[in-house]
């Protein structure tokens, strides 16, 4: 099966040269879901791009009635981000012009029609009260014709003789080819050392297992302004929407952030990791048709550990100093256990100290920091 190659101009620089996207859109013979997979969004995290190659290569191999729906797969998001560097590392995490987190740069629905409406507490709940009758799929359409047409004005201002900051309008070219998808996946690594895991948003724990990892962080806490935060928000307060009118609603509408390995390598275990896991999400959501067998199979669903976001403790040097006899990554640790040592060489006419850190709750080390010199304040580890 071919894919329709769609290459789409984002931005001119100085030199005349105009950087682009690239999406790869894989269309079954028959209808269906819409899934949406990008990588690359900060700059270091390259990974997803191993993994997207080979999905592919997989999809490529494919009869389109092998495909239900259609899947759409733009590695290498942020070029801009891609080819940031400082001296042989690359950073790109940052948008060094308006000093913006790449991520924490899209537009949320929720916010918007908040902002440009009086009674701001109650038009979702109008709404949800206005489809109480209707069924599921017409919830849907009606609902996500409601975000395109406020999407849609975003156009103006990118259109008008004042222009708008670059990042108003990257974003707006991503959630341009991901606003209709159904199940969105935002492929990621640790900027420092990590876990292979996922985030995922409440009540999709089941869908979570298909991704056949070993542990998920629940975002209990967002504000939208993430990628796949911007994307399911809406219908996630739709959903509370209609609880507190008495009925139980689930879209079947799912984000999810995948985590794989570290940032600046292409680990070949996290990829394996990755491309297997969407393989089997995309076979239990019925994308992939129900008499196409994947090459050994994996069961359905995984022995998973979901942990909570709020619930992690990030670590930070309490003075400066180099990290010496750091617990190691993944490791599960007990109150009261020492985590690290800092030797600090201070300069005050003294012989150079070492701190003890201790552990202050149960967990396990999901990430940890790449650098082993660090300044007070700085990030050391993470436990959850």
């Amino acid at each position: 099966m071919l894919p329709i190659i769609s290459t789409i101009p984002l931005r001119q620089m100085a030199s005349g040269d105009v950087l682009s996207l690239q999406v790869y859109k894989f269309i079954g013979a028959n209808p269906g879901k819409k899934v949406y997979i990008q990588s690359n969004l900060h700059g270091a995290e390259i990974v997803g791009n191993a993994v997207i190659h080979q999905l592919i290569e997989f999809l490529w191999m494919l009869d389109n009635t092998d495909l239900i729906g259609e899947i759409w797969l733009l590695p290498a998001c942020n070029p801009m981000g891609t080819n940031q560097r400082s001296h042989h590392f690359s950073s790109g995490r940052y948008c060094a012009y308006e000093a913006k987190d790449w991520n924490r740069i899209f537009w949320d629905y929720e916010k918007n029609i908040y902002k440009n409406n009086k009674n701001k507490e109650n038009q979702l709940l109008a709404f949800a009260r206005s489809q109480l009758d209707l069924d599921l799929e017409q919830i849907r359409n009606n609902f996500l014709y409601a975000i395109k047409q406020q999407f849609v004005k975003i156009l103006d201002d990118i259109n008008s003789e004042c222009g708008v900051p670059y990042t108003d309008k990257f974003s707006y070219k991503l959630q341009s080819l991901s606003l209709n998808a159904d199940y969105l996946i935002d492929i990621h690594s640790s900027t420092n050392q990590g876990l292979d895991y996922l985030y995922y948003f409440r009540d999709r724990e089941e869908s979570a297992k298909f991704f056949l990892l070993d542990f998920g962080i629940l975002l209990d806490e967002y504000d939208g302004d993430a990628f796949d935060e911007a994307f399911i928000k809406p219908w996630l307060a739709l959903e509370e929407c209609f609880f507190q009118l008495g009925k139980t609603v689930k879209f079947d509408v799912e984000a999810w952030t995948l985590e794989l390995g570290r940032g600046m390598e292409m680990i070949p275990d996290s990829v394996s990791k990755g491309v297997r896991g969407i393989k089997n999400y995309l076979k239990q959501k019925g994308v992939l048709a129900e008499d196409f067998k994947l090459d050994d199979f994996p069961p359905k669903n995984n022995q998973m550990s979901f942990k909570t976001k709020s619930k992690a403790t990030k670590y930070y040097a309490t003075v400066g100093g180099m990290i010496n006899s750091r617990i190691a990554l993944g490791a599960e640790v007990k109150v009261g256990e020492q985590l690290y040592q800092i030797l600090s060489f201070n300069k005050q006419g003294k012989l150079p100290t070492t701190v003890d850190i201790f552990a202050s709750q149960d967990g396990f080390v999901y990430d940890v920091s790449a650098n082993q010199a660090v300044n007070e304040g700085e990030f050391v580890l993470g436990i959850i």
